[in-house]
């Protein structure tokens, strides 16, 4: 069964990490579970403050976009990862993070499509194997009966026949 925190995998592994210019970037938590509200809202502020500093880069970005999630802030955590993808649409962490986070909130579609475009842009065998992980989860997940709702059917009908069905009540009951 898959965990459902937000995984570690951007605390690089050696040789390879997430930098801004020439600065890495950490998520300074192995285990999400365990840090202190107060602790992630001071890194919240300052990768905040960071981001301000530096608005085009997709790796804090995408550490605040965790940030966010570790802290239930999904709108905020999805905002700030879809920035991410955006300012840079060739980087395996914001687009990986991105289809995580559609993972998390059970949007298996869009997961597995970005998962997809993540595994793609993975550049080596660690990354390649964190997508492939994801996928396989995503995948298991969708053949195990999670539901996946599309709206892709207009509601003009159904709502035209309730109105009427309602209208019909009304004037039943005001009818005497």
């Amino acid at each position: 069964m898959a965990s459902t925190t937000i995984s570690t995998a951007l605390v690089p592994a050696p040789g390879s990490g997430i930098t801004t210019g020439t600065t890495p970037v950490l998520v300074p938590w192995r285990d999400p579970q365990t840090v202190p509200a107060a602790e992630l809202a001071a890194y919240i502020g300052q990768l905040e403050s960071l981001c301000q500093a530096e608005p085009r880069s997709a790796n804090l970005r995408t550490c605040l976009g965790m940030a966010y999630a570790m802290n239930y802030e999904v709108d905020k955590s999805m905002d700030s990862l879809e920035a991410a993808v955006t300012l840079d649409p060739d980087s395996f962490w914001a687009q990986a993070k991105f289809a995580e986070l559609h993972y998390r909130l059970r949007a298996m579609n869009r997961a597995e499509e970005e998962t997809l475009k993540a595994l793609a842009l993975a550049s080596d065998g660690w990354q390649l194997s964190i997508a492939r992980k994801q996928l396989h989860d995503i995948r298991a997940l969708k053949q195990g009966s999670v539901r996946n709702v599309q709206w892709t059917k207009p509601l003009t009908g159904p709502a035209i026949v309730l109105s009427l069905m309602l209208l019909a009540i009304f004037v039943a009951m005001t009818w005497k």
